[in-house]
């Protein structure tokens, strides 16, 4: 049964949409309105960044308890190691399968509609975005020598794997594993009530972050990348509306539009923060008291996605990799669009939640199909406006596995799930 605390209200969601709007509108005015260096450096460092950036380590600070407390509990909360491989399986196909769909929208789209051939690039963009880790390497890494140090680490894959395992035992251990699975559901919903507490201090966080992005960015930046902007947001909306659609109404006959109006506050919040760990408490929040969603299920599927679901990375770097071809006059041929679909697929397992990491995957993608990496330097001027929109579909798509799952498992409250609220 999901916990009993308080959910994202309606008040904070519209105190949330105002901290949107205003931290545009004050960020227009500071980068437009002719204001002495002095001070502006001062209300964009010294103040707006220091407020935001509070904000953002209060919830990097709930992260990694709250991953392990929750993803435990809900391993040992399964009822049996079958159930919890069976949920893993179908959650890990379900991950793959949407990530292989956007990436598919993204070149298909990208593609069709020319982006990129009016641009003409022979000299390479000074950028380097740092080589990325062997596979073997990566591989290697994800099972922890140290799990305390993966927790001080922030190593959010390591720290999952080690949950899992602890999860198990605890689910195999009888008598015992129950008094210690008691042990971390009383921690999950005192992590759950501090969630609550830290999110009625969002809106003045993300109007700080909001506005330090469009006092240093301004609007003209998006006019030169308008095309590029515009086809990542459309390619982010298709799969919003068709991917998430489908997979909700005909593989778990849920209601698409309930779903979507109980998630959007903490899809606007995913925007705010633009960072996919941050979110994980308020995903899981909502997931639990207003989906209906069983906490053995959400606890598990959240925090994995936010580890390895990266569809709206995945769908910025198929846009991107066609307009970086298109512009260096580069044909990668069918071969490589289907290298970009498998590499971008597995960039997503392992990213960090934070923001803007999609560009050093995206270097190795374009490395993979013989791209220039300089070539990201063409748009990485917009890319933090469309890492917020990007991190919002990420969430959701982890939302939406959480939802299908569980209602495969029988794991989910139709009545809270379909309650208006």
């Amino acid at each position: 049964m999901p916990h009993q605390s308080n959910p994202l209200t309606n008040t904070l969601t519209i105190r949330i949409l105002y901290a949107l709007l205003l931290g545009a509108i004050t960020g227009l005015v500071l980068k437009y309105i002719p204001i002495n260096s002095d001070i502006k450096n001062f209300i964009l460092e010294d103040i707006l960044q220091l407020i935001g950036s509070i904000f953002i380590d209060l919830m990097k600070m709930l992260v990694i308890p709250i991953v392990f407390v929750s993803l435990v509990y809900g391993c040992s909360s399964l009822g049996s190691i079958h159930k919890l491989g069976r949920i893993g399986i179908k959650t890990f196909f379900l991950y793959m399968f949407t990530t292989v769909i956007a990436i598919t929208f993204a070149l298909s789209i990208a593609s069709l509609l020319g982006l990129g051939e009016g641009v003409d690039m022979s000299v390479p963009a000074n950028f380097n975005p740092g080589s990325p880790p062997p596979l073997k390497d990566v591989i290697r890494e994800i099972v922890p020598s140290n799990p305390v140090k993966a927790m001080a680490t922030g190593n959010m894959l390591q720290l999952i794997v080690f949950s899992l395992f602890l999860g198990s035992a605890i689910l195999l251990s009888g008598p015992y594993g129950q008094r210690t699975r008691e042990i971390f559901h009383n921690f999950n919903e005192v992590f759950m009530r501090l969630v609550t507490l830290v999110m009625k201090l969002s809106p003045y966080g993300i109007f700080c972050l909001l506005t330090i992005v469009f006092a240093k960015q301004g609007l003209d930046i998006l006019l030169q990348l308008a095309k590029y902007f515009c086809i990542v947001l459309i390619v982010l909306a298709v799969q919003l509306s068709v991917t998430y659609t489908f997979l909700l109404k005909i593989l778990a006959k849920l209601n698409p539009m309930m779903f979507f109006r109980k998630m959007y506050p903490a899809m606007l919040f995913a925007f705010g923060v633009s960072s996919s760990n941050a979110s994980i408490p308020v995903v899981l929040e909502t997931m639990e008291d207003k989906l209906g969603v069983d906490t053995s299920v959400a606890a598990f599927i959240i925090p994995l996605g936010a580890t390895i679901n990266m569809d709206g990375t995945a769908i910025m770097q198929g846009v991107a990799t066609v307009f970086i071809a298109n512009a260096y006059h580069i044909d990668i041929g069918l071969t490589g669009y289907l290298t970009v679909v498998l590499m971008a697929t597995l960039a997503s397992i392992g990213t960090a939640g934070v923001p803007s990491v999609g560009l050093i995957t995206l270097g190795m993608v374009l490395q993979q199909v013989g791209l220039p990496v300089e070539g990201i330097g063409l748009i990485i001027g917009v890319d933090r406006l469309l890492d917020m929109a990007r991190t919002a579909v990420n969430v959701t798509g982890d939302a939406v596995v959480g939802c299908v799952v569980a209602k495969s498992e029988g794991l989910i409250d139709e009545e809270i799930y379909h309650r208006p609220s």
